[in-house]
């Protein structure tokens, strides 16, 4: 799993939230919130006798920034051999998602109680994480060898540039994957 808990690892195949986003009605702090999922995860594993391993939960909150723009939350972990992956977006603050995710892990213990540990692993199934998108390497961005020069870096950039700038018609995500590749390079110099 390469899911990290910051910035933001969301799920390759869970559409994200249209905006204006819910604000919610969870009466929590961001702490609450976050101590909710930690503590239903662990009581989950212990539940159902099967290990939780690996736990990643990803946000954009850092330091000084408890409100980003983007407050979905995915939580990542692997259980009883499965890679799961509990993303959600649908409210407008990290501790609401958060809490939110609480409540689904809630429901799991639910399934377990009154059902089997066979319900629950089917009903994981739609959770299945796929792997985490990967970051490739600067030199693959930019489709050159590691070894290359930095004439070589300044012109492959400035080749993938003219096709992919925006403002020629082309994809702002492409865009800033190759600034940061050309950024990466220039650094990779100095190390």
């Amino acid at each position: 799993m390469t899911a990290t808990a910051y910035p933001l690892t969301w799920p390759n195949r869970f559409p994200r939230a249209r905006t204006p986003r819910d604000p919610g009605r969870f009466k929590t702090t961001l702490s609450s919130a976050l101590k909710n999922v930690q503590d239903s995860l662990r009581l989950f594993a212990v539940d159902s006798g099967k290990k939780l391993e690996e736990l990643v939960i990803s946000s954009n909150v850092t330091l000084g920034v408890n409100r980003p723009k983007d407050p979905g939350v995915a939580v990542w972990f692997t259980w009883d051999g499965m890679q799961v992956c509990i993303a959600v977006d649908r409210y407008s603050s990290v501790e609401s998602n958060l809490q939110a995710i609480h409540h689904i892990i809630e429901a799991r213990r639910v399934e377990l109680r009154h059902g089997t540990l066979a319900l629950v692993r089917a009903t994981f199934q739609g959770f299945l994480a796929l792997p985490a998108p990967t970051k490739r390497t600067w030199w693959e961005v930019l489709g050159i060898g590691e070894t290359a020069t930095p004439e070589q870096i300044r012109s492959a950039y400035r080749s993938l540039a003219s096709q992919h700038h925006p403002d020629k018609g082309g994809d702002h995500a492409r865009m800033a994957e190759i600034n940061l590749a050309y950024v990466e390079a220039g650094q990779s110099l100095y190390d």
